[in-house]
């Protein structure tokens, strides 16, 4: 069940990575084709089926539709169903749900513009200070224990990445230092150092991989983002395992 909310949350979700950015509502006007604007009908909008069964194009129009639609609603339907595998029915699975939904939205928006955008990280930040004293994937017990882990993870992120903001001179955008507030609030100390760990591996791999293969010049941005958002998840999920593993070795 959870699995077919998550492909319906991702449809949602693609209205809001092209209209988000825009500045456009996310309910009116209703979902139409951004080429011949017609109006899309309930044929048109069945998540991945859909996308399927009109081959990738417009029906009226024949334009191609951008396949990150079916890749956003099949991610959302996998981690939707992952995470009602792993938790089942629990509080824990309600803040997940929101959680990478706001992740998904995240990458795919920086991603495809660039921008990790005030409208958006914000009320995250806000979300996440509030869920916090219930949310058990912090590790420790009781709900001011909780708020302090999170406020604790919120600040050593910021701190951070606001240094790294500072010595790059521009190198880094400032929508990272908001963003990374963010994750330092839902995966709290000590599991932020691992996702900010996985963050620059993972980014400077890519760097590396497309300067070599002359993707990007020296001096062209990457968005960061997809990959802080991807090592939230990953850690949301596997992190204090991973932070015990590591620490397990000295």
């Amino acid at each position: 069940m959870l699995g077919f909310l998550g492909l319906a949350v991702g449809s949602f979700l693609n209205v809001g990575i092209d209209r988000i950015p825009r500045g456009q509502s996310l309910i009116r006007p209703p979902s139409r084709c951004d080429h011949c604007h017609h109006r899309l009908g309930i044929v048109d909008l069945v998540p991945v089926l859909s996308y399927v069964w009109l081959r990738g194009k417009c029906r009226y129009c024949g334009t191609g539709i951008p396949l990150r639609l079916p890749m956003v609603e099949l991610a959302s339907g996998a981690i939707f169903t992952f995470i009602g595998y792993k938790y089942g029915v629990s509080p824990e699975t309600g803040i997940l749900l929101l959680y990478s939904s706001i992740l998904i939205l995240i990458f795919f928006i920086d991603l495809y513009n660039g921008l990790i955008l005030n409208k958006l990280i914000y009320p995250s930040i806000l979300f996440a200070l509030a869920l916090s004293p219930f949310w058990s994937g912090l590790g420790v017990e009781g709900a001011t224990d909780r708020l302090l882990n999170s406020l604790l993870g919120g600040g050593i992120s910021f701190g951070i990445l606001l240094v790294i903001y500072l010595l790059s001179r521009g190198g880094m955008g400032g929508g990272d230092v908001k963003l990374a507030v963010f994750l330092g609030l839902i995966t709290g100390y000590p599991v932020i150092f691992v996702t900010l760990l996985i963050s620059f591996l993972a980014g400077g791999m890519m760097a590396s991989a497309l300067l070599l293969m002359r993707v990007k010049r020296v001096h062209q941005a990457i968005p960061f983002g997809p990959f802080m958002a991807t090592s939230a998840l990953a850690a949301l999920f596997w992190g204090q395992r991973i932070s015990d593993w590591y620490w397990g070795l000295f």
